[in-house]
């Protein structure tokens, strides 16, 4: 049994939520400090909602602590890309295999969700209004001012971690410390939200198990369902140029603009100037940085130690990973050395950090233009076809990040060696009558004929079992 620790997490969000279940259920006391008021009390950060797209490895680490089914409550399967063209026509794209799918949750909605069940835990103390003025992690000391009273406090658990989001406070604390390397890169594009209300029925508008898709090459805009009938729209929009934020000046400009570019979208946005001017502009960032941890006391997780863009849809799921991670490292922890458990940590899950920010990005360019593509549409049916012929040695890259849970860092790899396949496979290629063409089978037998099976891994690399 480890030896019960008095511990503190910063920030009170997704990751900060659930990692306190998790450390609870190892017997430590948990302080959750939030510089935020009670989102279940007060409407919190308007405009900036993006809804996210839940899957399985985010499902493993809810189900490990038991908490699957009261989520699936607030939740919505997505069973593919559903894309307007510029007409107003439809083209669907599964993501996966049948019954493959993932979830669209609403971030207050799933975050309320996790803190009120956690706060029952008598072993788990939420504490809001707090903010992290000062942290010394040479004391392991941290001052906190109370907004609502402007009282101040210092507390000194006997370990911190920082879940508080890609602006951390304990990462900014941590930069101060020798060798600590770190970088963080914009895209020069910001995301605006919006919405396509409910049907007066109550009902969805759009087709509700899917995510839809406005593609137009240099930029986009996505609509995810919610339970209350709506969609959460985000507009992905350069901040410069002669389409852009900038050249949206008033309403006669939005209205044109999406007259359009997407018209089919007009009719069912009755509040889009509102939304527009009144919702701020949100910034996409990419933050790397390493160690995560200092001295066997403090311990970045989560957007703390890998913010990704979210066009992969697994900034949510890639720190839930990581809680899933550390409850199986500490399932066999002698509870003495948490600076060598902290260590393996960084360690194990860094290189698949760093691998799910560059798909994320990767990811923007095939949504905002690729999947508008015939030619790409095509391919993407060629590589099921090949995923069916050789499951052993195929599961596509979108598959293999978002149903799997081999490691990101593999997922990567391999995607870009299956890239490479798949562009000299596309050479013989016009319709889909000729992936059985000879030359096309032969092909794929001598470039698959030496290639690995795929690797099942049993939790060596992720960490997590089964």
């Amino acid at each position: 049994m480890t030896q019960k620790k008095n511990i503190a997490i910063m920030g009170a969000g997704l990751v900060g939520s659930l990692l306190s279940l998790y450390l609870a259920k190892h017997g430590h006391k948990v302080d959750v400090y939030e510089r935020r008021p009670d989102m279940r009390k007060i409407t919190l950060d308007g405009g900036r909602s993006i809804n996210l797209a839940l899957s399985d490895r985010g499902w493993r680490a809810l189900r490990g602590i038991g908490i699957e089914e009261d989520v699936r409550k607030v939740a919505i399967p997505m069973h593919g890309r559903m894309m307007h063209d510029e007409e107003g026509n439809l083209t669907f794209q599964p993501y996966g295999k049948e019954g493959q799918s993932i979830y669209s949750v609403s971030r207050g909605g799933l975050n309320a969700a996790l803190m009120n069940l956690s706060e029952p835990n008598e072993d788990i103390t939420y504490h809001f209004n707090r903010q992290a003025t000062d942290v010394n992690l040479r004391e392991n000391t941290i001052e906190l001012l109370n907004t609502e009273t402007d009282e101040t406090e210092t507390i000194k658990p006997d370990l911190l971690f920082g879940a508080d989001g890609a602006y951390s406070v304990v990462r900014s604390a941590m930069q101060k410390a020798e060798r600590f390397n770190y970088e963080q890169s914009y895209l020069e594009y910001g995301y605006k939200e919006l919405t396509i209300p409910a049907a007066p029925d109550g009902g969805w508008l759009l087709e509700k198990n899917a995510l839809h898709i406005w593609p137009r090459g240099n930029y986009m805009m996505i609509a995810l369902p919610n339970i209350d009938g709506s969609f959460t729209c985000t507009l992905f929009f350069p901040y410069e140029g002669e389409r852009s934020f900038a050249a949206i000046k008033n309403d006669t400009d939005l209205l044109n603009f999406f007259l359009e570019v997407f018209p089919d979208a007009v009719p069912l946005m009755p509040d889009l100037a509102e939304d527009y001017f009144s919702h701020p502009i949100g910034s996409l960032v990419t933050i790397k940085c390493f160690p995560w941890s200092y001295n066997g006391s403090a311990l970045l997780i989560g957007d703390a130690s890998h913010a990704v863009v979210p066009f992969y849809g697994q900034g949510m799921n890639a720190g839930f990973e990581d809680i899933a991670v550390l409850d199986q490292m500490l399932e066999d922890f002698d509870g003495e050395n948490w600076e060598e458990l902290f260590k393996s940590f960084e360690l194990r899950r860094k290189s698949n950090a760093d691998a799910i920010a560059d798909l994320a990005v990767l990811n923007f360019i095939e949504m905002r233009d690729k999947v508008a593509d015939p030619r790409f549409l095509l391919r993407k049916k060629i590589e099921t076809k090949i995923s069916e012929q050789y499951p052993d040695k195929w599961i596509p890259l979108y598959s293999m990040v978002t149903f799997t849970d081999l490691p990101y860092s593999y997922a990567l790899e391999t995607g870009q060696n299956q890239d490479k396949i798949m562009k000299k496979v596309m050479k013989h290629i016009k319709t889909i009558e000729d992936y059985d063409k000879p030359e096309v089978q032969q092909l794929l037998q001598e470039e698959l004929v030496h290639k690995e099976t795929l690797k099942r891994y049993a939790g060596e690399e992720t960490g997590v079992k089964g």
